[in-house]
């Protein structure tokens, strides 16, 4: 039986991942500080013979006993009301976190994944934006704390690739969102679905004309698991597309809510990227993937779950 360690695995794309190994056949070792993940996540899989859970740091040495065949490094704060909370455990998570999980992938001989994001394209000068763009980063902004701890960990990531032969992947991450993500999770489907669910007025901030695109969970995981068995070692984009303007995002949960709710604008965040796309050829080329699931069925599953938590 292989093993899968998974740290942050109680968080939102962590607990789904550590869903998909166990289905999968998979032992999974999720490792998690509840920082910002929950027990809650994983409560269904804590009575699973495959499934063990063990609270610590990774930003502290650890090396879990027996065989582990891949280690999906997971474990990080990953909105910006989270890293500006946590600016510093943030940074070392994405530093020393991944300096501690690499050293035990290299120990036991496993195959490392990290879960990288869009966010070390910075506020994007190339649209969309292709893995071989290098990124427009304030070092020393507000959101710097998050954008240089994922981009220091992919440095660090190649580093022990072509020192140490180790078999690496690297995931850059776009705006994800589904069922488990945290109602006070601070980005802008669970602000937006928790707003218009209470009847309070839909915060948007700027001119809302900004864009993202937004992957829906399984699709996202999904695409992480075809990563792992692919035989690439450079980073690969993974996310939906089909690009929306925040306005527009607003709007469509509102409906799907059936929600009285206004809308209000608030001043625009230091360093907001204006634009986030993926271009995801390489995922398309390389592991077959795309994403299937309709942004209005995504939500619609997503407004289902929050409902009765708001």
């Amino acid at each position: 039986m292989k093993t899968a360690l998974i740290t942050g695995g109680a968080g939102f794309i962590g607990s789904h991942l550590c869903d998909l190994f166990v289905k999968k056949g998979w032992r999974v070792i999720c490792l998690d500080n509840l920082l910002t993940g929950s027990l809650e996540n994983i409560r269904h899989l804590r009575r699973r013979r495959r499934f063990c859970f063990f609270r610590h740091n990774i930003a502290q040495p650890t090396c879990p006993k027996g065989r582990i065949d891949l280690i999906l490094h997971f474990a990080s704060p990953a909105s910006p009301v989270d890293y500006l909370l946590y600016p510093i455990q943030t940074l070392k998570v994405g530093a020393l976190g991944t300096h501690n999980c690499l050293g035990i992938a290299k120990a036991k001989g496993a195959r490392f994944l990290l879960a990288s994001t869009s966010e070390v394209y910075g506020d994007p000068h190339v649209h969309p934006q292709p893995e071989e763009y290098w990124g427009h980063v304030n070092p020393i902004g507000p959101r710097g704390v998050y954008d240089e701890a994922k981009r220091f960990a992919e440095a660090l990531t190649m580093a022990y690739h072509r020192v140490h032969r180790l078999d690496t992947r690297i995931v850059r991450i776009f705006n994800t969102y589904g069922p488990r993500m945290r109602l006070k999770d601070g980005r802008a489907i669970p602000n937006f679905i928790t707003q218009a669910l209470r009847g309070e007025a839909i915060t948007i901030y700027g001119s809302g004309r900004q864009t993202r695109s937004f992957c829906y969970i399984s699709d996202m995981v999904d695409g992480i698991y075809r990563l792992t068995q692919a035989g690439t070692t450079d980073p690969v984009n993974i996310g939906n597309p089909a690009e929306l303007s925040l306005n527009g995002l607003a709007r469509r949960i509102k409906k799907i809510a059936g929600s009285p709710s206004p809308f209000a604008h608030r001043p625009l965040p230091t360093d907001d990227p204006k634009q986030r796309q993926p271009d995801i050829r390489k995922a398309r080329r390389l592991l077959k993937w795309r994403p299937r699931v309709k942004l209005e069925d995504g939500l619609a599953a997503t407004i289902r779950w929050f409902r009765p938590r708001v």
